[in-house]
């Protein structure tokens, strides 16, 4: 497995910040962030320029990019990110499903949309992932398997973050059994309850909630999963660099207990 970062953590601070602190917490690479209005980093308004910025500073701190985080399913925000992620050599761009859970036509809205981008994913050499999220058409288990099931397609894979299982009122590990066969990327956090949100940025760094990650991670490396793990800590935006880079600090001697503990390192 690659543990790394979703650059979203340091928000608040420049690309080069959450390069610089990832590195120092030990991580194998980072995930970028490409979401408007939580961070400055992978700009798509000018891709270009960012992600030379990105390629400069992933060679510089030994970081290679792991994935890209981009929300949106719009088409335009989309191209700009799969050619992004093919200039920054990314195999990787997670999103979420959008919609509305509950709702048939929504769900199915989310699959065509869905199907189409992982398509344009395939064109750029990328794979396009997307997580079950609280509120949304994918939100559990069962809507998550009849999405893998109805966008059947080798550029389209299921990002999972316990974190929203957890808060669906399922037991992640229960749930990542079930979905191991197509899962392509793992964002991973904590969560303390049930409620809506993932709680504060300190409460989401792993091992402060109430969530089963050394089963969770134990499960990826009893089924061979040797992609990324990258924490996604949302809400730190006006957070200072120390109390960003102690989360981070924090989850990555987390992970690393927890894969010494499964004999995965």
């Amino acid at each position: 497995m690659q543990l790394g970062v979703n650059s979203v953590l340091f928000g608040g601070h420049d690309m080069e910040t959450a390069f610089r602190w990832t590195r120092a917490c030990g991580y194998d690479g980072i995930e970028l962030s490409a979401i408007g209005g939580m961070s400055e980093h992978l700009v798509l308004d000018r891709w270009q320029e960012t992600a030379d910025e990105a390629i400069r500073l992933s060679e510089a701190y030994g970081l290679p990019i792991l994935a890209i985080e981009q929300p949106s399913r719009d088409r335009e925000l989309m191209s700009r990110t799969f050619l992004a992620a093919a200039r920054l050599n990314c195999p990787i761009v997670n999103c979420g499903p959008g919609g509305k859970s509950g709702d048939e036509a929504s769900f199915q809205e989310s699959v065509a949309a869905l199907g189409e981008l992982a398509a344009m994913a395939a064109d750029h050499g990328v794979t396009l992932c997307a997580k079950a999220h609280v509120g949304q058409a994918v939100f559990d288990t069962p809507t998550s398997l009849r999405l893998l099931e109805a966008v059947d397609h080798p550029s389209f894979g299921l990002d999972m973050d316990p974190s929203h299982i957890h808060r669906a009122g399922e037991n992640p590990v229960e749930a990542l059994a079930a979905v191991m066969g197509r899962v392509r990327h793992v964002h991973i956090r904590d969560c303390k309850g049930r409620q809506q949100g993932p709680g504060k940025p300190e409460d989401q760094a792993n091992g402060r909630g109430d969530i089963d990650l050394l089963g969770y991670i134990r499960i990826l490396h009893e089924h061979g999963y040797t992609g990324p793990v990258d924490l996604e800590v949302i809400g730190a935006r006006e957070y200072g660099i120390t109390e960003c880079a102690i989360i981070a600090a924090e989850t990555r001697g987390h992970m690393q207990a927890c894969l010494q503990a499964c004999i995965a390192r």
